[in-house]
């Protein structure tokens, strides 16, 4: 199984990086990153974003090396917008702790991520 190291490795490598450049140009330690290549510690969830929006790959791809999305649950309907007042808020609080941390930090990827396509001119509406 690839760990999320050899995932950024391999991102480097495409991108035809140093690991030393990579680490300057995201401002990672070199011994940062050896600890995330012995197992010794993982990127924090701020830093993986960073690494997604710099490389322009999913964050799922990064954190678990799948690049489509699979939902498990069977005869579900999705829909967006269609919430009441206040009912996003009350649904984010029943979430743990660090699940509403980890959805604050994707919107703010996501925003990231849109702000940056938006400055090279490739903007995604959706």
């Amino acid at each position: 199984m690839n760990s999320i190291y050899s995932r950024i490795e391999e991102l480097i490598n495409k991108r035809g990086m140093t690991k030393k450049a990579f680490c300057e140009e995201l401002k990672i330690s070199t011994g940062n990153l050896g600890d995330w290549k012995r197992g010794k510690s993982v990127p924090s969830t701020t830093k993986l974003i960073e690494i997604a929006a710099f490389f322009d790959v999913s964050l799922d791809w990064i954190m678990v090396g799948r690049s489509k999305v699979i939902i498990k649950e069977q005869n579900m309907t999705y829909k967006t917008g269609d919430y009441p007042e206040g009912h996003t808020d009350s649904t984010i609080s029943e979430l743990t702790v660090k699940e509403q941390e980890f959805i604050k930090e994707y919107i703010e990827f996501t925003r990231y991520r849109k702000q940056k396509r938006a400055d090279i001119g490739t903007d995604e509406s959706s």
